[in-house]
């Protein structure tokens, strides 16, 4: 089998802060309000990505790593990951405020949960005229003093809010306290991994009444009490090439703004490449098909791909490789 460019069906998943946009603006197949989340490329357990054109349609990421797992991923990727995607790609739009949790770090991921930390990335595809992140603090904190703070309900004193735009981009560190906040569309890029430890959701109730559970004790040893400033991306936005963003151990993330026809060689890549639709539309092809991609959509090209080749008159795109 060569292996061509894939496309997957979306994973939707209904939440508690989600709206329409998924649909209206991203025309994504929902049937009602409140999706939240749309798993683009998962190979999370229980919500497996599943291959939706070509030859190969209706197979799942898991066998068709199984059965080509070094020419879709790549001989380094393989050697480090085996057969599991290392990546999580999503797009996710807020109507309202989601709830302010953090992530651990791979080492206590591991010891907690045999799992990954969850490092990730954030582009803004959409937001309102008032919209902001909560990213971190907006100075050094103690323990005792989020402990506090949190008991009274006055956590958000505490933390730093981030007014954004379209095209702002920003890069979570495991164990920075975060949140998105109401009228943000976003694209995000993250480890594999499920992980969150809630810490703080405004006494909302979920569609049965119920208060969410927190994860406040879990929570305590994952956190950086450190006020930073690293988080918003500066990048470049020229047009019709590549403009790197983000260069981790667990991604890299560049920036293209097309205005033509682009190819470029990715021969030498050892990895796979993927494209995340984040304005207007593009053929995307490799020596073996070729497939249709708008905003709001995703292509997974295989590092057997020798070519990549988008063929537009306008559109942007996240490349996201290893």
């Amino acid at each position: 089998m060569k292996l061509y460019p894939f496309k997957f069906h979306p994973i939707l998943k209904e939440r508690l802060w989600g709206g329409s946009r998924l649909k209206d603006v991203l025309n994504k197949p929902l049937k009602s309000g409140g999706i939240g989340e749309s798993w683009e490329l998962s190979g999370v357990e229980e919500d497996v990505s599943v291959i939706a054109n070509g030859p190969l349609a209706g197979t799942s990421l898991k066998d068709l790593l199984t059965e080509y797992g070094m020419e879709v991923l790549g001989k380094g990727v393989s050697k480090r990951f085996g057969n599991e995607f290392p990546v999580l790609i999503k797009f996710l739009d807020a109507d309202q405020d989601l709830s302010i949790q953090v992530h651990p770090d791979d080492r206590l991921a591991r010891k907690r949960h045999n799992s990954n930390g969850k490092t990730e990335m954030w582009y803004i595809m959409d937001a309102a005229v008032d919209a902001k992140l909560i990213i971190g603090f907006n100075h050094d904190v103690t323990k005792e003093e989020f402990l506090k703070n949190l008991k009274r309900d006055t956590l958000p004193s505490l933390l730093h809010y981030e007014s954004v735009s379209e095209g702002d981009a920003f890069f979570i560190n495991t164990g920075r306290i975060h949140a998105i906040g109401t009228g943000v569309l976003l694209a995000e890029i993250q480890q594999t991994s499920d992980i969150t430890y809630r810490v703080f959701d405004f006494k909302r109730r979920d569609k049965n009444g119920n208060l969410r559970e927190l994860h406040t004790d879990l929570a305590l040893d994952a956190i950086d009490y450190k006020q930073r400033q690293d988080f918003k991306l500066n990048y470049g936005v020229e047009a019709d090439t590549i403009n790197p963003m983000v260069d981790s151990p667990y991604f890299r993330t560049s920036f293209l703004e097309l205005t033509k026809d682009f190819i470029q060689d990715i021969s030498g890549r050892d990895s796979f490449t993927i494209l995340m639709c984040v304005a207007g539309a593009a053929t995307v092809s490799n020596e073996s098909g070729s497939v249709p991609i708008s905003k709001g959509e995703t292509i997974l090209l295989p590092a057997s791909s020798l070519t990549m080749q988008l063929n537009t008159s306008g559109a942007k795109m996240l490349e996201i490789t290893m």
